[in-house]
C-alpha cells in the first residue's frame, strides 16, 4: 500500500478524481441490470473533461445553446432559424413546444448542455437520457408537418472529438407513441378545461 500526503483539501479532492474510494465503490457496484452506474461515467469525465465551474446548470445551457447551434448548423450544412417561438398545435393551442432551433416547418433542433458525465454517458451508450423522451415526441406532437429532429449534445469542456454528438429522430419512427402520447394530453387536457370551468363559473 502507498501512502499519500496532501497539504490542503484542494489537492486532496483533486487527487480522489478519476477513483474509485471508499465513498464511491456503492456508486460504481451494479447489482441488477447491465447498464453502469451514473459514477462510472463521472469518472471517465474527470479523467478527460475540464472542471465544472460553479455556473447553475441552466444558465450555462441558455449561455451555450446558440454555440452548439452554430457549430451543429457547420456539420449539417443549414442554416438553422433560432428565433424566439412558440409552437403550438394546430387544434390545440395548449399542446405547444420552444424549439431551440428550426429549419423551416420539416426540421427542427433542440440542443442540451449537461454535466460532464451525463455527455460522455449518453456518447458511449448511444442513446439519449430517458427524462428527454417525451420533449422529443412532443415536437412531433405539436407540429403535424416535423419529419425529423435533431437532438444535440454539446460540452466545450470534453475533448475535441466528444465536445458534440447528435441523434436524429424521424417521424416514421415514432409515429405510434406520437399518436398515443397525442391522446394522452388530449384527454388531459379535457379534464383540465372541466376543472377550470367549475371553479371559475
Amino acid at each position: 500500500m502507498k501512502t499519500t500526503t496532501f497539504s490542503t483539501t484542494e489537492e486532496w479532492m483533486d487527487a480522489r478524481k478519476g477513483r474509485i474510494t471508499g465513498s464511491r465503490l456503492k456508486d460504481i457496484v451494479v447489482k441488477r441490470g447491465t447498464g453502469e452506474k451514473l459514477a462510472y461515467y463521472e469518472m471517465i469525465a474527470e479523467r478527460i473533461a475540464q472542471s465544472p465551474d460553479d455556473e447553475n446548470a441552466m444558465d450555462r445551457g441558455h449561455r451555450l445553446e446558440n454555440e452548439a447551434i452554430e457549430i451543429f448548423s457547420g456539420i449539417i450544412g443549414k442554416k438553422i432559424d433560432t428565433s424566439l417561438v412558440i409552437w403550438e398545435r394546430d387544434n390545440n393551442k395548449n399542446i405547444a413546444i420552444s424549439p431551440d432551433g428550426f429549419i423551416g416547418n420539416t426540421e427542427a433542433v433542440e440542443v442540451k448542455c449537461l454535466s460532464s458525465a451525463r455527455h460522455i454517458e449518453s456518447y458511449l451508450v448511444g442513446v439519449i437520457p430517458d427524462e428527454y423522451e417525451y420533449q422529443v415526441l412532443q415536437y412531433f406532437i405539436v407540429n403535424d408537418k416535423l419529419e425529423k429532429l435533431y437532438f444535440v449534445l454539446y460540452d466545450p469542456r470534453m475533448p475535441e472529438k466528444v465536445i458534440l454528438h447528435y441523434f436524429t429522430f424521424t417521424r416514421k419512427e415514432l409515429q405510434e407513441k406520437i399518436d398515443l402520447y397525442l391522446a394522452y394530453q388530449e384527454e388531459k387536457l379535457t379534464k383540465i378545461d372541466a376543472i377550470t370551468y367549475q371553479l371559475t363559473f
